[in-house]
């Protein structure tokens, strides 16, 4: 599908710098776009590359600001990464997308499936499963008995989603991802031998909800482990049970939140963290990947970074002194040999 430049305008309410009748047929990066695309800028480090790019235009900033003329038309907005989303959904949205039955698939027949639902080949579905409306299931998924899924959810092929779980409107969930696993409980008897804790709960995923590919969300040992609106998961990534994950939290990959925490709304954990059990974190936090979080978060909005995690800056002050460890030591020294000679003469 193509866009003129003023169509494009009209959808992200931008206004335009340059020819507004510019055929648009796909985006493209910076540097590799060629004739007929639309490219973008929202890091300024790259934004020497606009003056040599191929790409008929532009989507920048309102108040963004060049040196010299260049070919390609602008499209100015008030975010660019906002709008570039939008563009990215119209160029690969398929206007013709196909929902059938897998004659391949294997669907209870005491399962509900709504209109428009699409189920791939070698598919399982359990059970006294509901599946709503236009949610279109890969190849090669299996979805376990009294499942709850909402409409508008997306599972690629591998997902395993166990008995019991409750997924909500317009969920994603990336290949290979495990809903339901057992939570790890096991507690050991009077020989010291691990006998396993019984994971009698389920999960809860709600709205708008989108889990990259290999990460495992485990079931509750007793009532549920939630994953709430608007929460997106990265790949690799481990949750264990009767955790909760609070709105629009951002989570990256080869995380692990440990049983029974929660983690505030609106917060961002980076990369390799560890978060032990049993804490409340509060809403709006940052965490610097490779963190490690032992004790709760009480203050709203701050910063954490190290293992276990302190205060950002406070990190930052510590790791300056840190590399210079080698250097004081050696000053110690020598302030040491002329205190002790000083010592000596008295």
């Amino acid at each position: 599908m193509t866009y003129t430049v003023a169509q494009i305008a009209k959808i992200l309410d931008g206004s335009i710098d340059g020819d507004e009748s510019i055929v648009i047929d796909g985006a493209s990066k910076i540097d590799e776009a060629i004739e007929g695309t639309i490219s973008f800028i929202t890091n300024p480090k790259y934004l020497p590359a606009i003056y040599d790019t191929n790409a008929s235009a532009v989507l920048v900033g309102k108040s963004l600001e060049l040196s010299q003329a260049i070919p390609a038309t602008l499209v100015r907005v008030e975010d660019v990464n906002i709008s570039m989303q939008k563009l990215l959904s119209l160029f690969s949205s398929n206007q013709d997308v196909q929902y059938q039955i897998s004659k391949q698939a294997s669907v209870a027949q005491s399962s509900q499936l709504s209109q428009n639902v699409n189920v791939g080949d070698f598919t399982f579905v359990g059970e006294r499963t509901n599946i709503g409306t236009g949610t279109y299931i890969y190849p090669q998924v299996f979805i376990g008995d009294d499942v709850t899924i909402g409409d508008n959810c997306k599972f690629y092929a591998g997902v395993r989603i166990e008995a019991g779980c409750i997924i909500g409107n317009n969920v994603i969930i990336h290949s290979n991802a495990v809903i339901g696993s057992d939570g790890f409980g096991f507690v050991p008897d009077a020989n010291g031998a691990f006998q396993k804790v019984i994971q009698a709960g389920n999960v809860v995923i709600e709205d708008d909800v989108e889990i990259g590919s290999n990460t495992v969300i485990d079931r509750a040992t007793l009532g549920s482990t939630i994953i709430r609106k608007g929460v997106k998961l990265d790949n690799l990534i481990q949750i264990a049970h009767n955790v909760e994950i609070k709105e629009h939290t951002v989570i990256a990959a080869q995380t692990g939140v440990a049983g029974s925490t929660v983690v505030g709304a609106h917060s961002q954990i980076g990369g390799q963290v560890g978060i032990v059990g049993h804490l409340k974190l509060a809403d709006g936090i940052k965490v610097q990947a490779q963190s490690g979080i032992a004790s709760e978060i009480t203050e709203q909005n701050t910063k954490w970074y190290g293992s276990p995690a302190i205060r950002y800056f406070n990190y930052l002050k510590s790791f300056a002194i840190f590399k210079k460890l080698p250097e004081l030591q050696q000053e110690i020294r020598e302030l040491q040999k002329q205190i002790n000679k000083l010592m000596n003469k008295k």
